[in-house]
């Protein structure tokens, strides 16, 4: 009450008209500037997909042009789900090369982030080495590792044997699955686990020291810190390096092509590599389009269930 006059408890909190018609420009003022980059970034990536899309339910082959693009409805599918065709245990192989490779990946990118975050000597040094496997080319890393593994002529070969361990004289690629795939690991390893240290490492040095300053007076210890302190405050940086290496290890090629070339046999191939043989050495984009559709469909699903686990508290 002022003067006599009663104000209603709502008046002072409601917004000045001018300072509204304010916040509404500005906000057309952005959704302005930042239009042409969405309609740059649907363009790039919304006719590839419609692209696809449609080439998924037609036959479309390159090599074949005088059958046309007739509709085959879910043929594509059928033939990608169908045990035959040798696509269904590519897809088993890039799923469990995800679920492997991701947690290994992110966990040792975790615990270099936080030997970097301690204060120490030669940090900036040691963070400006870190980056050199993630600079390094893909298929140029891939090769590296392919040449050093090599059985006779490798370096891994010569240590193995000068030290005297187990391994010497092994063929890692191209006799056995498994040792394949554990080369295919440790050359993908060495490459991504600098990109998710820097990540994580840049989450971390945003996280208060105060909380850590009151953690240690509540009595708390090392784990406890992290784990109450720490990873909850971190979601944020974890979930940009989950989603970012669960839809490089989907969309792994690189590695594969240059390393193993999909052998032995069809044991390495994943569906980015049949995709690859798909569109551009058998010339179907039919296939290739289902293919790339069910490898959307799959990423957006992980990409959906990390949101949802790895959500801010609020």
């Amino acid at each position: 009450m002022t003067g006599g006059q009663v104000t209603s408890p709502g008046a002072q909190t409601r917004p000045k008209p001018r300072r509204a018609r304010r916040r509404r420009s500005e906000q057309r003022l952005g959704y302005a500037m930042v239009s042409p980059a969405v309609l740059v970034l649907l363009a790039i990536t919304g006719f590839p997909l419609i692209y696809n899309l449609w080439n998924s339910f037609h036959y479309f082959n390159l090599l074949q042009p005088e059958n046309g693009h007739p509709y085959v409805g879910l043929s594509n599918y059928r033939e990608f789900f169908s045990s035959g065709s040798g696509l269904a245990p590519a897809l088993e192989h890039t799923l469990a090369y995800t679920a492997v490779s991701v947690p290994i990946e992110v966990a040792l990118g975790l615990g270099i982030a936080l030997l970097l975050n301690r204060p120490a000597r030669g940090h900036g040094l040691a963070r400006s080495l870190l980056l050199l496997p993630w600079a390094i080319p893909t298929v140029l890393s891939a090769t590296v590792w392919k040449t050093m593994l090599d059985p006779q002529t490798g370096g891994v070969d010569y240590l193995l044997g000068a030290a005297h361990l187990p391994g010497a004289h092994t063929t890692w690629l191209g006799t056995s699955t498994l040792l394949s795939w554990v080369s295919v690991l440790i050359a993908d390893t060495w490459q991504v686990v600098p990109f998710c240290s820097v990540v994580l490492l840049a989450g971390l040095q945003g996280i208060p020291r105060d909380l850590y300053d009151a953690a240690a007076l509540d009595g708390a210890g090392g784990w406890g810190t992290f784990r109450r302190v720490t990873l909850p405050l971190l979601r944020p940086a974890l979930l940009v390096v989950l989603v970012f290496r669960t839809l490089s290890a989907l969309l792994i090629f690189d590695i594969i092509y240059a390393m193993t070339g999909g052998g032995p046999g069809t044991a390495t191939t994943t569906l980015s590599y049949v995709d690859w043989h798909a569109f551009l050495v058998d010339g179907d984009f039919g296939l290739g389009g289902a293919i790339a559709v069910v490898m959307v469909v799959v990423a957006l699903l992980i990409a959906t269930v990390y949101r949802l686990l790895l959500r801010p508290n609020t």
